[in-house]
Protein backbone atom coordinates (compact mmCIF):
# COMPACT_ATOMS: atom_id res chain seq x y z
CA UNK A 1 0.00 0.00 0.00
CA UNK A 2 1.20 3.49 -0.40
CA UNK A 3 2.57 5.69 2.15
CA UNK A 4 1.74 8.46 4.46
CA UNK A 5 3.32 10.58 7.40
CA UNK A 6 1.52 13.13 9.63
CA UNK A 7 4.11 14.84 11.27
CA UNK A 8 2.94 17.18 14.20
CA UNK A 9 5.49 20.22 15.04
CA UNK A 10 3.27 22.73 17.01
CA UNK A 11 6.35 22.56 20.03
CA UNK A 12 7.50 25.44 21.84
CA UNK A 13 11.40 26.45 23.29
CA UNK A 14 9.90 27.17 27.01
CA UNK A 15 12.05 23.83 28.05
CA UNK A 16 15.02 25.03 26.05
CA UNK A 17 15.24 28.52 27.63
CA UNK A 18 15.09 29.65 23.95
CA UNK A 19 12.39 32.29 21.77
CA UNK A 20 12.80 29.34 18.95
CA UNK A 21 10.43 26.32 18.93
CA UNK A 22 12.17 23.03 19.38
CA UNK A 23 10.77 21.79 15.97
CA UNK A 24 13.52 24.87 14.62
CA UNK A 25 16.83 24.23 16.88
CA UNK A 26 19.58 23.60 15.19
CA UNK A 27 20.68 20.12 15.09
CA UNK A 28 24.43 19.32 13.26
CA UNK A 29 23.81 22.95 11.55
CA UNK A 30 20.06 22.29 10.12
CA UNK A 31 16.86 22.62 11.86
CA UNK A 32 15.91 19.47 13.71
CA UNK A 33 12.86 19.35 11.76
CA UNK A 34 14.34 19.06 8.44
CA UNK A 35 16.41 15.84 9.68
CA UNK A 36 13.17 14.63 10.98
CA UNK A 37 11.28 14.98 7.16
CA UNK A 38 14.44 13.62 5.50
CA UNK A 39 14.29 10.24 7.54
CA UNK A 40 10.87 9.47 5.93
CA UNK A 41 12.16 9.70 2.47
CA UNK A 42 15.24 8.06 3.27
CA UNK A 43 12.84 5.06 4.02
CA UNK A 44 10.32 5.58 0.93
CA UNK A 45 11.12 8.35 -1.70
CA UNK A 46 7.52 8.15 -2.77
CA UNK A 47 5.97 8.63 0.98
CA UNK A 48 3.37 11.47 1.29
CA UNK A 49 4.60 14.19 3.90
CA UNK A 50 2.13 15.89 5.70
CA UNK A 51 3.25 18.82 8.41
CA UNK A 52 1.36 20.33 11.05
CA UNK A 53 2.38 23.51 11.75
CA UNK A 54 0.94 26.54 13.70
CA UNK A 55 -0.02 28.84 11.53
CA UNK A 56 2.60 31.37 13.19
CA UNK A 57 5.20 29.61 12.29
CA UNK A 58 4.80 29.04 8.53
CA UNK A 59 5.99 32.01 7.09
CA UNK A 60 9.78 30.87 9.37
CA UNK A 61 9.34 27.44 7.90
CA UNK A 62 9.83 28.76 4.67
CA UNK A 63 12.44 31.21 5.11
CA UNK A 64 14.34 28.36 6.54
CA UNK A 65 14.02 26.25 3.91
CA UNK A 66 14.99 28.73 1.18
CA UNK A 67 17.51 29.56 3.89
CA UNK A 68 18.64 26.08 3.91
CA UNK A 69 17.85 24.94 0.53
CA UNK A 70 15.54 22.26 1.51
CA UNK A 71 13.47 21.30 -1.10
CA UNK A 72 11.66 17.49 -0.42
CA UNK A 73 8.09 17.39 -0.98
CA UNK A 74 6.51 18.70 2.05
CA UNK A 75 2.40 19.55 2.82
CA UNK A 76 1.56 21.95 4.80
CA UNK A 77 -1.53 22.24 7.09
CA UNK A 78 -2.09 24.62 10.66
CA UNK A 79 -2.07 22.64 13.79
CA UNK A 80 -5.44 22.47 15.94
CA UNK A 81 -5.83 23.43 19.64
CA UNK A 82 -4.48 20.33 20.93
CA UNK A 83 -2.33 17.58 19.24
CA UNK A 84 -5.54 15.75 19.15
CA UNK A 85 -6.42 18.68 16.67
CA UNK A 86 -3.78 18.87 14.83
CA UNK A 87 -3.32 15.47 14.27
CA UNK A 88 -7.20 15.33 12.68
CA UNK A 89 -6.28 18.61 10.69
CA UNK A 90 -3.38 16.78 9.05
CA UNK A 91 -4.83 13.37 8.64
CA UNK A 92 -8.01 15.58 6.47
CA UNK A 93 -5.01 15.76 3.56
CA UNK A 94 -4.26 11.99 3.66
CA UNK A 95 -5.89 9.69 0.97
CA UNK A 96 -8.16 6.89 1.80
CA UNK A 97 -6.64 3.52 1.91
CA UNK A 98 -3.07 4.56 2.73
CA UNK A 99 -1.01 3.47 5.52
CA UNK A 100 -0.52 6.42 7.50
CA UNK A 101 2.24 7.36 10.26
CA UNK A 102 1.61 9.64 12.94
CA UNK A 103 4.85 11.71 14.32
CA UNK A 104 6.42 13.42 16.90
CA UNK A 105 8.49 16.52 14.63
CA UNK A 106 10.90 16.37 17.32
CA UNK A 107 12.18 12.67 16.91
CA UNK A 108 14.62 13.31 13.90
CA UNK A 109 16.64 10.16 14.63
CA UNK A 110 13.99 7.33 13.73
CA UNK A 111 15.74 4.86 11.67
CA UNK A 112 14.57 3.02 8.69
CA UNK A 113 14.17 -0.15 10.16
CA UNK A 114 12.18 1.08 13.04
CA UNK A 115 9.76 2.45 10.27
CA UNK A 116 9.94 -0.46 8.54
CA UNK A 117 8.58 -2.74 11.46
CA UNK A 118 6.13 -0.15 12.13
CA UNK A 119 5.04 0.11 8.44
CA UNK A 120 5.10 -3.53 7.50
CA UNK A 121 3.30 -4.49 11.32
CA UNK A 122 0.42 -2.16 10.50
CA UNK A 123 -0.53 -3.05 7.30
CA UNK A 124 -1.12 -6.97 8.57
CA UNK A 125 -2.89 -5.91 11.86
CA UNK A 126 -4.67 -2.72 12.39
CA UNK A 127 -2.20 -0.24 13.65
CA UNK A 128 1.44 -0.90 15.10
CA UNK A 129 3.69 1.31 17.60
CA UNK A 130 7.19 1.14 18.49
CA UNK A 131 8.24 0.46 22.37
CA UNK A 132 11.13 0.64 24.21
CA UNK A 133 11.75 -1.48 27.69
CA UNK A 134 11.62 0.90 30.70
CA UNK A 135 15.19 0.91 32.58
CA UNK A 136 14.79 3.38 35.35
CA UNK A 137 12.95 1.46 38.78
CA UNK A 138 9.45 2.64 39.07
CA UNK A 139 7.01 3.19 41.86
CA UNK A 140 3.01 3.96 42.18
CA UNK A 141 1.41 6.64 44.46
CA UNK A 142 -0.84 5.45 46.94
CA UNK A 143 -2.73 7.32 49.44
CA UNK A 144 -0.22 5.61 51.94
CA UNK A 145 2.88 6.22 49.65
CA UNK A 146 4.88 5.01 46.99
CA UNK A 147 4.86 1.16 46.77
CA UNK A 148 7.24 -0.36 44.18
CA UNK A 149 5.72 -1.58 40.94
CA UNK A 150 7.31 -4.59 38.36
CA UNK A 151 8.76 -2.32 35.18
CA UNK A 152 9.24 -5.98 33.38
CA UNK A 153 5.29 -4.69 32.46
CA UNK A 154 5.92 -1.61 31.30
CA UNK A 155 7.23 -0.40 28.56
CA UNK A 156 8.29 3.44 26.92
CA UNK A 157 5.67 4.62 23.67
CA UNK A 158 7.27 6.17 20.63
CA UNK A 159 6.34 7.34 17.05
CA UNK A 160 5.51 6.56 14.56
CA UNK A 161 2.45 4.85 15.19
CA UNK A 162 1.19 4.19 12.05
CA UNK A 163 -2.33 3.17 10.85
CA UNK A 164 -4.59 2.22 8.01
CA UNK A 165 -5.52 5.62 7.09
CA UNK A 166 -9.46 4.72 6.85
CA UNK A 167 -9.66 3.83 10.26
CA UNK A 168 -7.46 6.69 11.85
CA UNK A 169 -9.06 9.19 10.43
CA UNK A 170 -12.67 7.59 11.64
CA UNK A 171 -11.23 7.24 15.19
CA UNK A 172 -10.12 11.17 14.80
CA UNK A 173 -13.77 12.39 13.95
CA UNK A 174 -14.74 11.67 17.36
CA UNK A 175 -15.19 14.47 20.24
CA UNK A 176 -12.35 15.00 21.49
CA UNK A 177 -11.37 13.74 25.15
CA UNK A 178 -8.79 14.39 27.74
CA UNK A 179 -8.28 10.39 27.81
CA UNK A 180 -6.44 10.27 24.56
CA UNK A 181 -2.92 9.83 25.65
CA UNK A 182 -2.02 9.10 22.10
CA UNK A 183 -2.70 8.17 19.13
CA UNK A 184 -3.42 4.07 19.41
CA UNK A 185 -5.08 5.45 22.71
CA UNK A 186 -7.75 7.59 20.38
CA UNK A 187 -7.67 4.27 17.76
CA UNK A 188 -8.78 2.15 20.89
CA UNK A 189 -11.65 4.40 21.96
CA UNK A 190 -13.66 3.33 18.82
CA UNK A 191 -12.60 -0.56 19.44
CA UNK A 192 -9.41 -0.80 17.38
CA UNK A 193 -6.27 -2.41 18.12
CA UNK A 194 -3.00 -2.03 17.43
CA UNK A 195 0.55 -3.89 17.92
CA UNK A 196 3.79 -3.14 19.96
CA UNK A 197 6.82 -3.27 17.32
CA UNK A 198 10.77 -3.04 18.83
CA UNK A 199 11.72 0.98 18.93
CA UNK A 200 14.82 2.15 19.38
CA UNK A 201 17.00 4.08 22.48
CA UNK A 202 17.85 6.32 19.90
CA UNK A 203 14.39 7.17 18.48
CA UNK A 204 14.47 10.26 21.16
CA UNK A 205 12.34 12.97 21.45
CA UNK A 206 13.94 16.17 21.68
CA UNK A 207 12.36 18.42 24.79
CA UNK A 208 15.22 19.47 26.05
CA UNK A 209 18.95 20.94 25.44
CA UNK A 210 20.76 17.15 26.81
CA UNK A 211 18.15 15.92 24.57
CA UNK A 212 19.53 17.96 21.47
CA UNK A 213 23.22 17.63 22.95
CA UNK A 214 22.99 13.52 22.46
CA UNK A 215 21.36 13.48 19.30
CA UNK A 216 24.04 16.01 17.62
CA UNK A 217 26.59 13.09 19.61
CA UNK A 218 24.64 10.48 17.62
CA UNK A 219 24.75 11.91 14.22
CA UNK A 220 28.42 12.12 14.49
CA UNK A 221 29.03 8.82 15.47
CA UNK A 222 26.60 7.49 12.68
CA UNK A 223 28.26 9.81 9.97
CA UNK A 224 31.71 8.61 11.40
Amino acid sequence: MNKSVVIVAGGKGSRMGTDIPKQFLSLCGRPVLMHTIEAFYRFDLHIQVVLVLPLDQQDYWKELCEKYRFDLPVEIISGGETRFHSVRNGLSLVPEDVMVGIHDGVRPLVSGEVLAACYESAERNQGAFPVVPVIDSLRRMTPEGSVMVDRSEYFAVQTPQVFHSNLIQKAYRQPYSDRFTDDVSVLESIGGKAVEVPGSPENIKITNILDLDLAERLIMKKNG
